[in-house]
C-alpha cells in the first residue's frame, strides 16, 4: 500500500541520514568528511575554498543501499522491485537537501576568503518532502517481462526515480483488522478543535466521539532561581478528552 510505500522510504532515508552524520562527527572508523570536498571552487557569489568538515553522503547512501537492500535484492517478485524502488527514492530526498554553507574571513567580518562546506539540512525537511510524495504516490503494476512496472492507471504520469509507488490500495484503516495490521480508530484520542488529521470528525470515521472530563497533576508557577534551578507547583487540572466511539455494525464485532 501506500503506507508501506511511505515507511520504506522514511526508514531508508533515516538510515542515509544517521550514517552520515555519525560519519561527519567521527563516531565511525569506516567513514569520516567528504573526502572529494577539497581545494578551491566557484559559486554565484566568487571564489572559495572547500574546508570545515562536508557531510559524507555518498558514503550514507553506499552503506544505506548495501544495508536496507540486501533483503529486498534477494527476491524478484513484484514487491521486492517496489520496495527497492522506494528504498532509492528514500535515499534521494536525503540528498536533495544538501546545502552549501558558508563561513567569512576577512577584516571586521569582511568576505574576502570564504570557507564552505556541505551539510544535510534538518531531516525533517526530508520528511515533509516523503510526505508530499506520499499523498502523490502512484499505484503501478507489473509490466509483462518483470523487469519493471507501469502505471495502474493510464491517466497518470510514469513514476520518476523520486515518486513513491505502490500496487495495492490502502485498507480501510478505520476499521479494525488484524488480517491487514490496522487497529481502527475506536478509542483512539481526537481533537475536538482541530481541522487536521487528527480531528474528531477525520479520526472517528464520522462514528463520533464520547467525552470524558479526567482530572490530571501537572506543572505549574514555574521559576528560575539563581543559579540554576526551576522550580514549579504541582497543580490539579480538569480536562475533557475526547475519544472515537466503535463501528455499530456486525462487522467490527467479527473482526476483532
Amino acid at each position: 500500500s501506500r503506507e508501506s510505500a511511505f515507511v520504506h522510504a522514511i526508514s531508508s532515508a533515516g538510515v542515509v541520514f544517521a550514517i552520515t552524520r555519525a560519519c561527519s562527527q567521527g563516531e565511525l572508523k569506516s567513514c569520516s568528511c567528504d573526502p572529494k570536498k577539497k581545494g578551491s571552487a566557484k559559486d554565484s557569489k566568487g571564489h572559495f575554498d572547500w574546508g570545515g568538515c562536508s557531510d559524507n553522503i555518498d558514503y550514507g547512501i553506499k552503506f544505506a543501499r548495501a544495508f536496507v537492500d540486501a533483503k529486498e535484492r534477494k527476491g524478484k517478485d513484484a514487491r521486492a522491485l517496489m520496495n527497492l524502488h522506494n528504498n532509492r527514492a528514500g535515499r534521494k530526498a536525503v540528498k536533495r537537501f544538501l546545502k552549501q554553507e558558508c563561513k567569512c574571513h576577512g577584516v571586521s567580518g569582511s568576505c574576502t576568503l570564504r570557507t564552505c562546506w556541505l551539510a544535510m539540512a534538518d531531516f525533517r525537511k526530508t520528511g515533509d518532502y516523503l510526505w508530499k510524495k506520499y499523498n502523490g504516490a502512484i499505484q503501478v503494476v507489473m509490466n509483462q517481462d518483470g523487469t519493471g512496472f507501469t502505471v495502474a492507471n493510464k491517466r497518470f504520469k510514469k513514476p520518476t526515480k523520486n515518486d513513491l509507488v505502490y500496487f495495492e490500495s490502502s485498507p480501510d484503516y478505520c476499521i479494525r483488522d488484524r488480517d491487514v495490521g490496522s487497529l481502527g480508530t475506536a478509542g483512539r484520542v481526537c481533537n475536538q478543535t482541530s481541522r487536521g488529521m487528527d480531528s474528531c470528525e477525520v479520526m472517528c470515521c464520522g462514528r463520533g466521539y464520547d467525552t470524558s472530563r479526567v482530572s490530571r497533576m501537572t506543572k505549574c508557577e514555574c521559576k528560575f532561581h539563581w543559579c540554576c534551578a526551576v522550580r514549579c507547583q504541582d497543580c490539579l487540572e480538569v480536562v475533557d478528552i475526547h475519544t472515537c466511539k466503535a463501528p455499530k455494525s456486525a462487522g467490527w464485532i467479527s473482526r476483532t
